[in-house]
């Protein structure tokens, strides 16, 4: 694999974010496709299954988001993902040990995305005082993050 390669497949994989970003989601999986046949990533595996999330595509998505683990275990941003598409789907249950999974990886940003995920997934199955801390868990990584904030308020009133 030449250096030329694996810059052209960032390069063109910066540009599928920037049509997913626009909207632009049937642009955005033809380009994510272009990066992944010049250099296959888990970045590019995983925003292919974010977009196809846009498009409605959940089994598409996690397949994507399966992909990218299978590529790189240690990233963390597909364990995620798939915990909020289970949530999406109403599968509380199966989402959590994705999220933990999230939670431990060594590369992932932003890190208080998992934590409030979890948090969702557990309220689902009206575990409150685990949503709760996973919702002040989440406020600790991130103090400005407004939708734990808010997740966290509105569980407080839900339970007092």
């Amino acid at each position: 694999m030449s250096r030329e390669t694996l810059t052209r497949a960032w390069e063109v994989l910066q540009d599928a974010y920037q049509a997913q970003m626009e909207g632009d989601y049937d642009r955005a999986v033809e380009l994510y496709q272009s990066s992944l046949e010049l250099f296959p990533t888990a970045e590019a595996h995983t925003f292919l299954g974010w977009t196809y999330h846009f498009q409605g595509k959940l089994d598409e998505a996690i397949a994507e988001c399966k992909r990218a683990i299978e590529l790189d275990p240690e990233f963390g941003n597909p364990y995620n993902d798939i915990g909020a598409y289970m949530i999406e789907l109403g599968r509380f249950e199966e989402a959590i040990p994705w999220l933990e999974r999230a939670i431990e990886a060594r590369r992932y940003e932003p890190r208080h995305f998992p934590h409030y995920n979890l948090g969702r997934a557990y309220l689902g199955r009206e575990m409150y005082a685990r949503a709760m801390n996973c919702f002040q868990e989440a406020l600790q990584v991130e103090p400005r993050y407004s939708q734990a904030r808010q997740a966290l308020e509105s569980l407080r009133r839900m339970v007092n």
